[in-house]
């Protein structure tokens, strides 16, 4: 099944639920921006209000641009009013597109069903952190040469973390940023998660680059 991960800066009314559409799966993430990134396993669509509380729409647009999660995502700036400046300068930050506001739940899924890509346009994506590589589309992750087993969990716990080098995470943040936060899973599951993966890890000759950081998280060292 495809998926599209939709990030939305602001109240949606009409609610979050995932929206199911023969093959294709939408997924909404509650995002203001300066948190770190949910975890994106489809193709990423942002729609994003032109004031937000603590930096502008446009500043944020061009951080999506910035990142490799999201520099191919097709961004949508929320405005306030039908201004042809304001309009302007939403592209010139890197906008594919504007909507006046405020939107619901309906006008997204509007919009993001009658412009998603064929999947055949999707690109490929592989992440790559030293010799540790993360094959996106074959679901293979690799240390040099060497194939690493992971059960999803752990494979999609190694590809959050890759995608945020260096960043150190909560048990809490790890379980919201999975997906899991609508399960009743305790924090302590992701001691788990990490145990395994930190063990494939080392099988494979890695050495030890995810880390504990006590009393705060986890982290994954760049090389």
């Amino acid at each position: 099944m495809r998926q599209i991960d939709i990030l939305v800066t602001g109240a949606l009314t009409g609610g979050n639920d995932h929206f199911l559409h023969g093959d294709l799966r939408v997924v909404f993430h509650n995002w203001l921006g300066d948190a770190p990134l949910p975890l994106l396993d489809g193709q990423p669509w942002a729609f994003v209000d032109w004031v937000l509380p603590d930096l502008s729409g446009l500043e944020l647009c061009r951080r999506l641009r910035c990142d490799p999660q999201t520099e191919a995502a097709h961004v949508t700036m929320v405005l306030e009013e039908d201004e042809s400046e304001v309009k302007r300068r939403a592209l010139r930050a890197g906008a594919d597109d504007y909507v006046i506001g405020p939107i619901d739940r309906s006008t997204v899924l509007d919009r993001v069903l009658s412009l998603q890509l064929p999947e055949a346009e999707l690109p490929a994506r592989t992440l790559r952190l030293g010799d540790l590589s993360l094959d996106l589309s074959a679901l293979q992750a690799r240390w040099k040469d060497k194939a690493i087993a992971l059960m999803p969990n752990e494979f999609r716990l190694l590809r959050y973390l890759m995608e945020q080098p260096g960043q150190v995470f909560s048990r809490g943040q790890l379980i919201a940023a999975l997906g899991k936060q609508g399960q009743p899973i305790d924090e302590r599951t992701v001691d788990a998660w990490v145990s395994r993966l930190r063990r494939a890890l080392r099988e494979a000759g890695t050495g030890y680059p995810l880390r504990t950081v006590r009393s705060l998280g986890y982290v994954l060292d760049r090389p």
